[in-house]
């Protein structure tokens, strides 16, 4: 085949609209200070998004730090030219912490135990590391409560510590017990950097802000903010009310192609089990695209609609692994070929609503979409 990029559209893709991605890094910089800066989270192969593609536009943008989620993420980026910081926010073997110096990663320490244990290893060189505090979250971090360990990370000798973060695990909320929840998990948090300080410390770059957090508590004194969701031009859901409402935009779109149109009649099926069985004769089209792909089989039978020729057309039966079938009786010209739309700014097929629809939130429904969908960038 002469021309290989023909390939990535030959079934079903992802569109990156990467003009959209900036215009979401500069809506973030209007929240906060220039003092503090954007930590990009990339993890999870960007939300879906392509980790590689994403991160490099950050880098053209300006932005020199990222957060992952694993060892493997951060190798990733630093094997793809990617500059800055890079945090890894979760976990890793002590077996494996020398790959984090060979490529000059940051770790995050997940409590005062492996602390402990990494002082004990005979590392080539310092790790550098920053650590987590458990405001009350209590999923990983040492605890605000345990002041004093935290403070003996700072003298380990095989340790170098960059920073010190926490999470707060309800600051999208604005139920009252959610909001006081929020309130004490940030009181935690200084009261626990000030005392740190207070003992003659410096508690490196400070960051607790992520996407919500940035939105409801800009006030808030940080060197880094994490934006993730927010970032892709997106809510966590379609509910989601926040005190700040950046005008983002959506980065991703998901398209496929029609296989077949095929004419049914009254009384016939579509799809396994028979979920579907027409009260009338009906035109139905098969899309290439289907749960092996990331697009939830949750959706089926939920009346979920997609694009094709800028007319709404509706899943019927129930969704395959690599294909699911469309209800196009109302719409002309419909071929083998035709483009549909099943994620995108175009009359509004959102993310949230599809993750709504399928009882999840946006992040997973991103996160899920597989890595035999090519992303494609557009501007």
């Amino acid at each position: 085949m002469e021309n290989e990029e023909s390939i990535k559209k030959d079934r079903a893709w992802i569109e990156i609209n990467l003009s959209n991605l900036e215009n979401n890094v500069n809506e973030i910089k209007k929240v906060i200070s220039d003092e503090c800066k954007i930590m990009a989270i990339v993890k999870a192969n960007g939300y879906g998004h392509g980790m590689i593609n994403i991160s490099k536009k950050l880098n053209d943008i300006g932005i020199e730090n990222f957060a992952v989620a694993t060892l493997e993420e951060g190798i990733a980026l630093r094997k793809n030219n990617i500059k800055g910081n890079i945090l890894i926010l979760g976990y890793t073997d002590f077996n494996d912490l020398e790959y984090v110096i060979k490529y000059d990663l940051i770790q995050t320490i997940v409590d005062y135990q492996y602390a402990s244990t990494i002082n004990e290893l005979n590392l080539s060189s310092k790790l550098k590391v920053h650590i987590k505090i458990n405001t009350g979250m209590n999923r990983i971090g040492e605890s605000c409560k345990n002041v004093d360990n935290i403070a003996k990370i700072y003298e380990m000798n095989n340790i170098e510590v960059l920073g010190v973060y926490s999470h707060l695990c309800v600051a999208d909320s604005s139920k009252n017990d959610d909001l006081e929840f929020t309130d004490k998990q940030i009181n935690n948090f200084y009261e626990c950097i000030d005392t740190i300080k207070a003992l003659g410390y410096n508690v490196g770059k400070i960051h607790l802000q992520s996407s919500y957090c940035i939105l409801n508590y800009s006030n808030l004194k940080c060197d880094y903010v994490r934006p993730g969701i927010i970032m892709y031009g997106l809510y966590s859901d379609k509910y989601s009310k926040t005190k700040i409402q950046p005008n983002i935009k959506p980065v991703l779109s998901l398209k496929a192609r029609i296989t077949s149109v095929k004419q049914i009649n009254t009384g016939e099926s579509v799809g396994y089990g028979r979920t579907f069985i027409s009260d009338t004769n009906r035109k139905i089209a098969s899309v290439a695209i289907g749960y092996a792909d990331g697009y939830p089989r949750s959706l089926s039978g939920k009346h979920t609609k997609v694009l094709v020729n800028n007319e709404y057309a509706e899943i019927v039966g129930r969704i395959c692994m690599d294909q699911l079938m469309i209800d196009v009786t109302n719409i002309s010209n419909v071929k083998q070929g035709d483009i549909v739309t099943l994620i995108g700014e175009e009359k509004e097929i959102s993310a949230e609503e599809l993750s709504d629809k399928s009882d999840t939130i946006t992040n997973e429904l991103l996160c899920r979409l597989g890595n035999r969908l090519p992303r494609i960038e557009i501007n």
